[in-house]
């Protein structure tokens, strides 16, 4: 096993060794997309491949050898892998951030077994509260079925997350739990249309026992370790996720469609390329300026979020509805970028295995995730209308 990647601490070096790890995983994704598309999961050289570069790190606490970097260097770390292969780059987000999250939260003694010998493990995670915590002596009950665990079935941890029954005084209403893999019963379900190679398969648990060490709330406690990144609130920690994966995708996909119109002959003219036709050659240019611009929007919104942190505030409501909103606006902008990309494909699009498809699904898939639906711009207009029951969430 080679040794451990070592983070700098200066935010340009940082960034660099990370894109660095983006490459040297990028032939390991390449050759193994195909497999992860047609096992349902991701194949486990790629798992391997992201673990060992230390990408899987992206969002753990530096004390405890991870990246801990900042919203706008995840951004570009993310929509690096998404574009190279996006189940590779759905599940980097999903491990990173559960990872990331238990690392700043539990105490010393929970981390202390969760990292054995000091290797961080490899973590799955659902944030919906869709399991029932009892209170019980040292602990939590805890009974739930949890969907899109993704990438569960290479994890060694789990986290999820779980409301507290029955409104006891002096409980949080909500937590985040950790669990080990090999107590959490996996249900053989992602058979689905797109992000096939995530593997996120729902999982449960039924009256597990969990110490109250390995519970935490995360919309209250301050985080044990780390420094801004874990005081950006919920949902905050993980909009910028969600924009990356789209930025990735779209990416992708008007990479193909731009490769294959300078060979592809649309019509019954041989000499009629794609590439010569004025309405390809403007929704190319369009699509590119719909990319660059969302991207813009995202380092400016999440630089803003950035400065709130490191003077030691979490972003204000506001704030965390514009980081959603415009989460939502990526996804849907890379939606329509996949989309006339495809159609520009012809009819090679519609075949297994073709890029332009993949992108098409992936990108429609993750646009069903709740973070951005569009609740999201309803909230954000809330704020804009100064409403005084505007929420973040709901």
């Amino acid at each position: 096993m080679p040794a451990p990647i070592s983070f700098p601490i200066d935010t340009a070096a940082k960034r660099r060794v990370l894109m660095d790890a983006v490459e040297s995983v990028r032939a390991t994704l390449e050759a193994n997309a195909q497999a992860g598309e047609e096992s349902e999961t991701l194949p486990q050289a790629s798992v391997e491949a992201l673990y060992e570069s230390g990408l899987l790190r992206l969002k753990l606490p530096h004390v405890l050898g991870g990246a801990e970097a900042d919203p706008v260097t995840q951004l570009d770390v993310l929509e690096a892998v998404s574009r190279i292969d996006p189940a590779s780059g759905w599940c980097l987000m999903i491990g990173a951030a559960s990872l990331g999250s238990l690392g700043a939260f539990l105490p010393d003694d929970s981390i202390e077994e969760i990292f054995s010998g000091g290797r961080p493990p490899k973590v799955a995670g659902a944030a919906a509260p869709s399991g029932i915590a009892t209170p019980v002596d040292g602990g939590y009950r805890l009974t739930g079925r949890w969907q899109f665990g993704s990438g569960i079935r290479h994890a060694e941890w789990v986290s999820a997350g779980a409301r507290v029954d029955g409104g006891i005084d002096g409980y949080p209403r909500q937590l985040r739990v950790a669990m080990p893999r090999h107590k959490v019963k996996v249900h053989d379900n992602w058979q689905v249309m797109g992000l096939r190679g995530t593997g996120s398969c729902d999982f449960s648990v039924d009256g597990l026992f969990v110490p109250y060490g390995f519970a935490w709330d995360a919309t209250s406690v301050e985080p044990r370790r780390g420094g801004g990144l874990y005081r950006l609130g919920r949902p905050g920690f993980v909009t910028n996720e969600h924009s990356a994966f789209a930025l990735g995708v779209g990416r992708r996909a008007l990479d193909a469609v731009t490769e294959l119109a300078a060979s592809k002959i649309r019509g019954y003219n041989s000499a009629n390329l794609v590439a010569n036709r004025p309405t390809f050659q403007r929704v190319l240019g369009e699509c590119d300026m719909q990319l660059r611009a969302a991207r813009v929007l995202n380092v400016e919104i999440l630089g803003e979020a950035w400065e709130c942190v490191c003077d030691g505030q979490t972003p204000p409501p506001p704030l965390q509805a514009q980081m959603r909103s415009v989460a939502t606006y990526t996804t849907d902008v890379a939606a329509e970028v996949a989309s006339q990309a495809f159609r520009y494909g012809g009819g090679e699009a519609l075949f297994a295995g073709n890029i332009l498809q993949q992108c098409l699904r992936d990108i429609h898939a993750a646009a069903q995730h709740q973070m951005v639906s569009d609740t999201a711009y309803e909230n954000h207009g809330q704020f804009l209308l100064g409403l005084p029951d505007a929420r973040v969430m709901e």
